[in-house]
């Protein structure tokens, strides 16, 4: 899926195209933006987004031998959330509708095992 396909699905939902295409451009600016200052960015049932950063180091370059210094470097972690990792591996079952990350409705205290 694109970012474009991704704005078909929310328009689906709210019935405008416009505001779909300026909600996903929002929260993906919003996010990105977030990472680069240096913040984690959490969605629960999704996953979060961390900025890492991979200190400089002494490589080797295989065809040579010769040794390298390579720079630090800054990279995004993806850590999937547990319901998504869930849906994924199979170990949970994707609803027919509705929304697939939303938390399971409390169930009362009578009627737990």
């Amino acid at each position: 899926m694109n970012k474009a396909q991704l704005i078909q699905v929310v328009a689906k939902t709210t019935g405008n195209r416009a505001q779909a295409a300026l909600a996903v451009e929002t929260v993906l600016d919003a996010m990105v933006r977030a990472v680069t200052a240096g913040e984690a960015v959490s969605v629960t049932g999704f996953g979060s987004l961390t900025p890492e950063l991979r200190p400089a180091r002494t490589a080797r370059n295989p065809q040579t031998g010769e040794h390298v210094h390579v720079g630090e470097l800054r990279f995004v972690k993806f850590r999937p959330g547990a319901r998504f990792q869930d849906l994924v591996a199979g170990r949970r079952t994707m609803p027919e509708s509705g929304n697939c990350i939303q938390k399971d409705p409390k169930t009362p205290k009578a009627a737990r095992p």
